[in-house]
């Protein structure tokens, strides 16, 4: 239950909240594409991705690309309330306050390919100390105008900056500058041929299974189990056609382990053993 609400608002959005809850709770965030900072000024609360709980304890922080996130905070066991205050973070309010350039942490990092969307951070001093001051404007609104929150705005991400989780920061903050899709399929593309499973690559991508599996489907339509199998399969076919390759190297190259199993996926998709392919294509 929320016992007590309070917003501002900057260019007509609302940027900062404090929330008050009463457990058991369920919050949800009303937001598709921005990003949230979010800490616990007391109590504690657990944030759900799938069937991955997260704890966030007083003086603790979470920070949410609500794009790619579960947009719901809860609480059903804890016997105190919980306050809350968040910051949300809009791309175009962002470049907006910053119109000459983006800061480093808003922008694509390089040489890194993820697609996390959450990261919890660890009690800091500092930014307890930026929560004391959101609050004194909380309790004293005559004194907040559209400067302050501007400033307000630029001294969290030069604060985020400074934390142990600077890296993961900016990995959630800068897709809302680039789509968080073309790092999915770049890192797809870069281990389609590898042995990994589908449990490694949804660890590549800071997901669970069951969110990489859904995020898959949303890009590729189609199964990650099927696409993959079907890529290595038509890689197989190719070299079976140009090169002089054993059928064994062709299978492991192509991120079969097991020539067995190759031969058996190899005949379900051609109807044709790989040795019968390959003489059927020289014979073409």
């Amino acid at each position: 239950m929320v016992n007590d609400y309070k917003k501002h608002d900057l260019y007509g959005k609302t940027l900062i909240q404090k929330i008050e809850l009463t457990p058991p709770f369920k919050f949800d965030f009303p937001v598709t594409e921005q990003a949230c900072f979010l800490y616990v000024k007391g109590g504690d609360l657990e944030y759900q991705i799938d069937d991955e709980p997260i704890s966030i304890a007083t003086h603790y922080s979470l920070l949410l690309n609500c794009i790619n996130s579960g947009k719901q905070i809860y609480n059903s066991k804890s016997n105190c309330n919980c306050e809350i205050v968040i910051v949300t973070f809009y791309p175009e309010i962002l470049k907006k306050i910053y119109d000459r350039e983006l800061p480093l942490l808003l922008q694509t990092p390089n040489n890194i390919v993820s697609n996390k969307s959450s990261e919890k951070i660890n009690n800091d001093f500092l930014i307890q100390k930026y929560i004391e001051g959101l609050l004194f404007y909380f309790e004293n609104p005559s004194l907040i105008n559209e400067d302050i929150l501007v400033l307000k705005v630029k001294e969290i991400i030069l604060l985020l900056s400074q934390t142990q989780n600077s890296e993961s920061v900016q990995l959630i903050l800068s897709q809302l500058f680039s789509p968080a899709t073309y790092t999915f399929k770049q890192i797809i593309e870069a281990n389609l041929f590898s042995q990994l499973s589908v449990e490694e690559l949804a660890q590549q991508h800071n997901l669970s299974v069951s969110s990489f599996k859904r995020e898959f489907v949303k890009i590729y339509q189609d199964t990650p189990a099927n696409y993959i199998k079907t890529k290595k399969l038509e890689k197989a076919a190719q070299l079976l056609e140009v090169s002089d390759q054993r059928i064994n190297e062709i299978a492991f190259d192509c991120g079969f382990n097991d020539l067995a199993n190759f031969t058996k996926s190899f005949t379900g998709k051609y109807s044709v053993s790989p040795t019968n392919y390959r003489q059927r294509s020289k014979n073409l």
